[in-house]
């Protein structure tokens, strides 16, 4: 997979995560490789949930990203 498509695919997620926390912005949702950590912490930041539930509706939102 190149570049293109995993910013393809990350694309989508952002949109499947924005659904779902509509006051996130894009630079909550930044995204790079290797940092999932703070991915997750700056979205547990910015919407309260536990650290949990961010981390298994990421994991959602990327398991039918292609849907």
């Amino acid at each position: 997979m190149n570049s293109l498509e995993i910013k393809g695919d990350w694309n989508i997620v952002k949109g499947k995560l924005k659904e779902k926390w509509s006051h996130l912005t894009d630079d909550d949702l930044q995204f790079v490789e290797g940092q999932h950590d703070i991915l997750y912490g700056r979205i547990q930041k910015r919407t309260g949930e536990t650290l949990e539930a961010v981390q298994k509706i990421v994991n959602d939102a990327c398991a039918c990203r292609g849907t």
